[in-house]
């Protein structure tokens, strides 16, 4: 009879027999180490896709490299822009040092300090001197101080005695000098100005106290009239009063030779 043959069959001889299963619990740390099986499987399909974590460096301009910790770059727009020129230095104002005064700086220096006037003051001093040769330096204002001017002039005044409407009824007597000559040292601000007929003539007077101690006439409006009882005391020598008949302007004008010269340099 045949040998009846096992319910379990014989293994082949040398065959490595399968190693017995671990379970999870013996093994520490191994709940950590097994993940799902879908999220295995998913991270399988997008492990080839990941982006890099390294970025291109990005050209800034000079203008964000200077930007410090905190600051906010430049927009785009302006970033492409040239930077600015630098600024043009300031030119140094004119005094004793930088004037080339050769063997006269002594002199120079011990006439300032002498006056007790800046460099500046010094040589309007003497340009007004020399330029105004027999010329005083008067000044002047309204009733209030309001108004307060300077006017180089003779010392010998000439004053004009207008009969005109409203020079008539103000006693505008006056002397006629450049606008060169005359300064206006305060109170533009405090004046009005009336005019009337031709508004040629400039009537300015002060808004406090009323006086007008200058004006812009018609037959001058290049130069400045000057009222003499309104200059301070102390540099008229004299004064001569010439009339003119301003009642009958075009006529006085056309016959008179010398006024509209009295404003010119």
């Amino acid at each position: 009879m045949r040998r009846a043959r096992s319910g379990v069959a014989a293994k082949p001889h040398g065959q490595k027999r399968p190693a017995a299963s671990v379970s999870a619990a013996s093994v520490p740390g191994a709940s950590r180490l097994r993940r799902p099986t879908g999220q295995a499987r998913g991270r399988g399909r997008t492990a080839g896709r990941q982006p890099s974590t390294k970025r291109r460096p990005r050209h800034s301009s000079p203008r964000a490299r200077e930007a410090g910790p905190g600051e906010a770059p430049p927009p785009p727009e302006l970033s492409l822009l040239p930077p600015p020129p630098p600024p043009t230095p300031a030119t140094p104002t004119s005094s004793a040092a930088t004037l080339d005064l050769g063997d006269q700086r002594e002199r120079w220096e011990t006439f300032q300090k002498r006056q007790r006037l800046t460099c500046e003051g010094a040589a309007k001093l003497l340009l007004d001197t020399f330029e105004y040769q027999g010329l005083v330096k008067h000044t002047g204002g309204c009733h209030c101080g309001a108004v307060r001017f300077e006017v180089w002039a003779s010392a010998d005044l000439h004053i004009f005695d207008c009969n005109c409407s409203i020079c008539k009824k103000k006693q505008n007597r006056h002397f006629i000098v450049p606008a060169s000559r005359f300064k206006l040292l305060k109170g533009a601000e405090s004046m009005t100005t009336y005019t009337f007929n031709t508004h040629k003539a400039q009537h300015t007077f002060c808004k406090r106290c009323g006086v007008q101690s200058f004006y812009t006439p018609r037959s001058n409006p290049g130069g400045y009239g000057i009222a003499p009882h309104c200059l301070d005391e102390g540099t008229v020598r004299s004064v001569a009063i010439e009339e003119f008949n301003g009642s009958d302007w075009e006529k006085a004008m056309k016959e008179h030779k010398t006024i509209k010269n009295m404003s010119k340099e």
